[in-house]
C-alpha cells in the first residue's frame, strides 16, 4: 500500500432542525394553545486517532465528508430527532490545520483520541417557547442554524522516538534492520527508502522504544533536489536523530565530511527547532575499512567534523556495535521520561497546596441544551412589535 502522509478534505456539519409554529387542536379543547416542537441538533464530525492505521490512504479520494441533518419540529410537541454523528478515522501523529489560515485544530498525538472538528448546528425553537402572558398565540419560530464547514489539512507526523537520516545509501535501512525487526529493503543503489520505516527496538522484556527511517536527504534538498524536505516533518516528534555517516563511501571522490555538514544545513534550512534537537553521530561501514586504518580514518573525520556530543563506531551489516547505540538510547529515553515524570509529580503537589482543582477536561464552550432566557430579547421585542396582544 502506497505511504500517504498529506490529505485535503471538507467537512460540513449537519445543520440544525427548524422549529415548528403550530397549535394544540382537539374537539373539546378550544383555544388549546401552541404546540410546536423545536428542532433537531445536527450532526457533528470527529476525528479519531487509530493505531491501526498508519496512513492517509482513505482520504485519497473521499475528501468530502457530510453529516446528518436534524430533523424539524413537529406539532403536538413533538420534537425533531438530532442528526448522527460521524468519525473520521485517523492514524496516531495526525495533525488537522484549517486550510485558509494554518490554524491548528486538533493534533491526535494518542490513539483513541477524539476531537471534534466541525460542529452540528443548533435546532431552532418552535413557538410553544414564545407563549407569554399577553402573547397566548405567538406564530413566531426559529430557523435552525447552518453546520460548521471547513476545508482541512491532514498532515501526518508519525510518532518515534529516534529518528535516523543521513545521506542516501549511508546505511539507515540496514541498521534499522539490525536494531528491530523491521524489514525496510535494502539494495547497493540510492533512493531504496521511499517512504518512512517504523521499527520497535526492545531492550529489554518491559523497555523499548521506536525508531523511524526516512529516505536519504542530499545536499540542495530545500530546493527540491532529491526527495526533497517532503518526509523532514516525520522527525519533529523524535527525542533523538541519529546521524548516519558512510565512512567508506563507494565513491572515492566522496568527502564523508562534506556530506555530513551538508545534511546539518539541510536541518537548520528546513525547521530550527529540529536542527536544534539532541543529535548523535553513527559512523558507519566499518566493516568496509581495513583493521589497522580505522581508527585513524574516524579521528579524520571527527577532526574535521567538529565538536560532537556524542559518536559511535558501527557496522550495521554485521550489526557489530549497534547493542551499544541501542542501550545508550534507551538510557538517556529513560532519563527524560523520569525527568517529565517528577515535573509533572512537583506542579501536581504545587497544585494541591494551593487547593486548585484538577482542570475539567470536558469541553463546556458549546451548550447543546437550550436557555428559553436567552430568547428573553426576541419575546420583548415580539411584545413591543404588538402591545395589543
Amino acid at each position: 500500500m502506497k505511504f500517504f502522509d498529506e490529505a485535503r478534505i471538507e467537512v460540513i456539519a449537519g445543520d440544525g432542525g427548524n422549529g415548528a409554529a403550530t397549535f394544540r387542536r382537539e374537539k373539546y379543547i378550544p383555544m388549546g394553545g401552541p404546540d410546536g416542537g423545536d428542532g433537531g441538533k445536527g450532526g457533528d464530525v470527529y476525528a479519531v486517532a487509530d493505531r491501526n492505521l498508519n496512513t492517509l490512504i482513505d482520504f485519497r479520494f473521499k475528501r468530502t465528508f457530510l453529516a446528518e441533518r436534524g430533523e424539524n419540529g413537529r406539532g403536538a410537541d413533538c420534537y425533531g430527532k438530532g442528526g448522527d454523528d460521524i468519525e473520521l478515522r485517523m492514524p496516531v501523529g495526525t495533525v488537522i490545520t484549517l486550510q485558509e489560515t494554518g490554524e491548528l485544530i486538533a493534533d491526535l498525538d494518542q490513539d483513541g483520541k477524539r476531537v471534534i472538528i466541525a460542529r452540528g448546528g443548533r435546532g431552532g425553537l418552535g413557538n410553544l417557547h414564545f407563549k407569554t402572558s399577553t402573547n397566548r398565540a405567538p406564530r413566531k419560530k426559529t430557523m435552525g442554524q447552518e453546520g460548521e464547514r471547513k476545508s482541512l489539512n491532514l498532515e501526518l507526523k508519525v510518532l518515534a522516538d529516534v529518528g535516523l537520516l543521513g545521506m542516501p545509501n549511508a546505511g539507515k535501512s540496514t541498521f534499522i534492520r539490525a536494531v528491530s525487526s523491521a524489514k525496510p529493503k535494502v539494495a547497493d543503489y540510492p533512493f531504496t527508502t521511499l517512504a518512512p520505516n517504523l521499527g520497535v527496538v526492545r531492550t529489554s522484556e518491559n523497555r523499548s522504544f521506536v525508531i523511524a527511517d526516512i529516505p536519504g536527504l542530499i545536499e540542495g534538498a530545500a530546493d527540491g533536489a532529491g526527495l526533497g524536505h517532503q518526509f523532514l516533518r516525520h522527525l519533529q516528534r523524535t527525542h533523538i536523530l541519529l546521524h548516519i555517516v558512510d565512512l567508506a563511501p563507494f565513491d572515492p571522490e566522496a568527502d564523508p565530511v562534506h556530506d555530513a555538514h551538508a545534511i546539518v544545513e539541510e536541518l537548520h534550512k528546513y525547521d530550527e527547532e529540529l536542527a536544534n534537537k539532541r543529535r548523535w553521530l553513527v559512523l558507519n561501514k566499518l566493516d568496509l575499512i581495513p583493521e589497522d586504518e580505522r581508527e585513524a580514518r574516524v579521528a579524520t573525520f571527527l577532526e574535521g567534523y567538529g565538536p560532537v556530543e556524542r559518536h559511535f563506531e558501527v557496522s550495521a551489516i554485521s550489526r557489530a556495535g549497534c547493542q551499544e547505540v541501542v542501550f545508550a538510547i534507551q538510557d538517556i529515553l529513560d532519563e527524560e521520561k523520569a525527568a517529565a515524570q517528577a515535573a509533572a509529580d512537583a506542579a501536581a503537589a504545587a497544585a494541591a497546596e494551593r487547593g486548585e482543582a484538577a482542570p475539567d477536561t470536558a469541553s463546556d464552550d458549546y451548550d447543546t441544551d437550550y436557555d428559553e432566557d436567552d430568547y428573553a430579547d426576541d419575546e420583548q421585542e415580539d411584545r413591543d412589535e404588538n402591545p395589543n396582544q
